[in-house]
C-alpha cells in the first residue's frame, strides 16, 4: 500500500448503518459516551506505550519525518469484558516535555477524560477511514479479536495546546454496535 492510499482519510463517512453513524460522529467525548452504555463496567487496557515509529499516514500530520521517534500510545476501550474500541495516540517527543508532558503516566487512565476536561485544549475536524487488513492501525487493532472483520472504521483528529499537538485515532471494533 502506498503512501497515498494510507493518507486517504475524509471529512464524512459513507456507506454506513445509523447506528455506526452515530458512534463515529459523536464529537464529544468517546470515553463518556461508551461509560455511559456501560454502566459503570468501563475500562481502559493500555497495550503499547514508547517511542516508536509511526504510520506513514500520520507523519504529515504530526509533522514527523520517516524514521523519527514520537510517543505511541495504544490501548483498548472496554465495555465489561468486550473491547469496543482501539485508540492510537502519536505525541512528538519535543512535546513530551510541553503541553503534553503528563501523558507518560497515563497508564490505565483514559487519555479522553484528558483532553476534554480542559478548555484550553482545541480539536481539528474528524476525518474518517475504513481501514483494511493492509493498514497497520487494522492489524494492531485486531490482535485480540476472535475474529477479524473485512474492515474497520476509524476515526482521527488532533488536538492541541499551547501550539503543540497529539494525534488522536480511534477504531472501532464491531461489538460497538452491540452497545445499546
Amino acid at each position: 500500500m502506498n503512501a497515498a492510499q494510507l493518507s486517504a482519510w475524509h471529512p464524512a463517512p459513507s456507506s454506513i448503518s445509523p447506528q455506526a453513524r452515530g458512534w463515529l460522529l459523536n464529537r464529544g467525548s468517546l470515553t463518556q459516551l461508551i461509560q455511559q452504555h456501560c454502566c459503570g463496567n468501563f475500562r481502559v487496557k493500555p497495550v503499547f506505550q514508547r517511542l516508536a515509529g509511526v504510520c506513514v499516514d500520520e507523519l504529515a500530520m504530526m509533522n514527523l519525518r520517516r524514521n523519527e521517534l514520537a510517543l505511541v500510545r495504544e490501548v483498548y476501550l472496554y465495555c465489561g469484558d468486550t473491547p469496543v474500541v482501539f485508540a492510537h495516540s502519536v505525541v512528538a517527543r519535543e512535546d513530551l516535555r510541553g503541553a503534553w508532558r503528563g501523558l507518560s503516566g497515563l497508564g490505565s487512565r483514559s487519555l479522553g477524560t484528558v483532553l476534554f476536561t480542559n478548555p484550553a485544549v482545541e480539536r481539528t475536524p474528524l476525518r474518517f477511514k475504513k481501514l483494511n487488513s493492509t493498514h497497520p492501525l487494522f492489524i494492531r487493532a485486531c490482535r485480540h479479536l476472535q475474529a477479524k472483520p473485512p474492515g474497520l472504521w476509524a476515526r482521527r483528529s488532533l488536538f492541541s495546546l499551547q501550539g503543540q499537538s497529539i494525534l488522536v485515532t480511534e477504531v472501532f471494533l464491531p461489538s460497538i454496535l452491540e452497545l445499546a
